[in-house]
């Protein structure tokens, strides 16, 4: 009898501890909070992602981090690694993004893979 407790015992405990652990890093955050809520959506291939970040009037250096941490998290979660190639503009030589009202726009691909 005690060896049945025992065996269910731990079945129970193996199954809890699977089930426990399971996706928790879907819900990953940044160590500090971000100046401005960025929002991922995918293209036709998973790969190609675009992210819009209300910017309330500030320019693209102020957005930078949080637009790079979605798609960081974004790459690093469903192609093993973080590395991503930004659109780049040919005029400013730096990650290129279109105006959507009060919205920058940035498209990025995910390289890792």
């Amino acid at each position: 009898m005690i060896r049945l407790l025992l065996i269910i015992s731990l079945v129970f405990a193996t199954a809890s501890c699977a089930r426990l652990s399971r996706d928790k890093s879907r819900n990953a955050a940044s160590e500090r909070e971000l100046p401005f809520k960025a929002k991922l959506s995918t293209g036709e291939d998973k790969r190609d992602v675009t992210i819009s970040v209300a910017n309330k009037g500030a320019g693209v250096e102020a957005v930078r981090e949080s637009v790079r941490f979605e798609a960081t998290k974004y790459c690093l979660l469903n192609y093993g690694g973080s590395d991503a190639d930004w659109r780049m503009s040919p005029v400013s030589e730096d990650w290129a993004f279109t105006q959507d009202g009060d919205k920058l726009v940035f498209n990025a691909r995910c390289t890792a893979r």
